[in-house]
C-alpha cells in the first residue's frame, strides 16, 4: 500500500495539535487597523504573527490568500467575497472542539448576514463523505466546502483544529483563533462587529 506522505505530515501534527486540550487558553493575534504587527493575546504565545510575503501564508495582517470551493451546504461556491467581514474556519468531522463551535458560528452568522457577515467553512477531512451530515447534526447552514488534497489548507497553513480567521472587508485578515475554547466566540464576536 502506497501512502501519501504529504497527508500524513498533515495529518498526524494536525491530530497531535488539534485538538489539544483546554488547559490552555486559545492562542489569538490581532493585527491593528493601521496594518502594524500583530500581537498576541496570551501571555505564553510565541513571538507575535507577521504579515505573509508572498508564500500564501494567511497569517494575521496578511493579505487574505483567495480561494472557491463548491458549498456542500448551500448553493453557490464558499470563499471570501469582496467588500464582506469573513469567519474562515478551518475544521475537520473529527475535531471535538468543532462540534462546540459550529452552533456558535450559526449563531453569529444568523445575527450579523444582513450586516455583512459571510462564513466560509473549509473541511480538511481527507474524504468528503460525513460532512454534509456533521454541518447538519450540528446546526450549521453556512457555506462550507472540502478541500480536497488540502489545497487551501497549504496556503492558509491552520495550526490547530478549529482554526478561525476574521477577514476585514479589504481581505485582510485581522485575528486569528488557533482552536476553540468556551466563551471565544464572545471574543469573535466582539472582533466581527468592530469590522462592520
Amino acid at each position: 500500500m502506497i501512502v501519501d506522505m504529504r497527508k500524513i505530515l498533515f495529518v498526524v501534527p494536525m491530530l497531535a495539535i488539534a485538538c489539544g486540550g483546554a488547559e490552555k487558553p486559545p492562542e489569538v493575534a490581532t493585527v491593528p487597523s493601521d496594518g502594524g504587527a500583530a500581537t498576541p493575546k496570551t501571555p505564553d504565545a510565541p513571538t507575535a504573527l507577521k504579515p505573509s510575503s508572498d508564500d500564501g501564508n494567511s497569517g494575521s495582517g496578511a493579505k487574505a490568500s483567495t480561494f472557491s470551493l463548491p458549498s456542500l451546504t448551500t448553493p453557490g461556491k464558499v470563499e471570501i467575497p469582496a467588500g464582506k467581514v469573513v469567519i474562515v474556519d478551518f475544521w475537520a468531522t473529527w475535531c471535538e472542539p468543532c462540534k462546540k463551535s459550529f452552533p456558535k458560528l450559526q449563531e453569529l452568522y444568523v445575527k450579523y448576514k444582513s450586516s455583512g457577515l459571510e462564513i466560509a467553512a473549509v473541511s480538511v477531512d481527507d474524504e468528503k463523505g460525513g460532512i454534509a451530515g456533521f454541518a447538519k447534526t450540528h446546526g450549521a447552514k453556512f457555506p462550507i466546502g472540502w478541500d480536497e488534497g488540502h489545497k487551501v489548507a497549504d496556503k492558509w497553513k491552520p495550526e490547530n483544529m478549529p482554526s478561525t480567521y476574521i477577514v476585514d472587508k479589504k481581505g485582510v485578515v485581522r485575528h486569528v483563533h488557533k482552536g476553540y475554547h468556551d466563551g471565544e466566540i464572545d471574543e469573535i464576536e466582539k472582533e466581527i462587529k468592530a469590522l462592520f
